[in-house]
């Protein structure tokens, strides 16, 4: 079988021809195709696996973000921080490999997240589930059928889990379910399959940007913990704490808090 060769671009010969959210989308489908093949095509297993599929991946988004938007800052996971970002309007917010362990463990609820940040809201977003052959894009997504189920699932960090997260459950009646990539638990609410993804503990821009952009672009509730708005480009790149989910259970939560 011949392999489809990798691309950085869309069928656009011309910088003007692509769109953000086409780029977005791009490189995040395109930099998981290639995760894919590495975890498939190498003699490297377990946390060396990881750390050079993080690696690849990166090279791969930031040579197409230099071709097509050489103008815009980047922030990315996996490259040193460049603070003249700060005076940037636009800045590219990318996790290469969003679940690195799930990666290299074979497990398919890894993700890649390119976003983009405009004045530092999050404008666009693209997350790819590569091993589950899935790509969500923010200008191209639709709100989960209306009403959580009888029983609402709850999404949790599958390593580590918020020590309040049983407490927050019980309050809303619903199903704890643990899960990888901070991309996987957020893709699972935009499409119903669950319910609410509660997250504190520890996070950075890069972690949550793609996925807020789709989730908010769904209609769906995103802020962090006290209520306030994510905020993205700052100076410290860490995102303490975020909820993600229906409105109305978001808003039971908020008040709980």
């Amino acid at each position: 079988m011949v392999k489809k060769p990798l691309t950085l671009f869309n069928g656009a010969r011309e910088g003007s021809g692509l769109t953000d959210e086409d780029l977005a989308a791009h490189l995040a489908e395109e930099a998981g195709r290639l995760l894919v093949e590495q975890r498939h095509g190498t003699l490297l297993e377990g946390a060396a696996l990881g750390r050079v599929a993080d690696q690849v991946a990166n090279a791969f988004i930031l040579t197409g973000l230099a071709l097509w938007r050489p103008q815009d800052a980047v922030l990315s996971e996996e490259s040193p921080d460049d603070l003249s970002r700060l005076a940037r309007e636009r800045v590219w917010i990318v996790d290469p490999l969003d679940g690195t362990r799930e990666y290299s463990e074979g497990r398919a609820d890894w993700a890649v997240h390119v976003a983009l940040a405009v004045n530092g809201a999050a404008r666009i977003g693209a997350v790819a589930l590569p091993a589950q052959g899935r790509l969500f894009r923010s200008d191209r997504v639709e709100a989960p059928a209306p009403g959580p189920r009888a029983r609402p699932k709850m999404l949790v960090s599958r390593t580590r889990p918020p020590p309040e997260a049983g407490e927050i459950a019980a309050l809303l009646g619903a199903e704890l379910v643990p899960l990888g990539s901070a991309g996987a638990k957020a893709m699972a609410v935009v499409t119903g399959e669950a319910d609410l993804y509660y997250h504190s503990g520890g996070q950075h821009e890069w972690d949550n940007c793609a996925p807020a952009a789709i989730a908010l672009a769904a209609g769906l509730h995103a802020s962090r913990l006290d209520g306030s708005p994510l905020v993205y480009n700052r100076a410290d790149s860490q995102m303490p704490d975020l909820v993600i989910g229906r409105p109305e259970l978001a808003r039971r939560v908020l008040r709980r808090i």
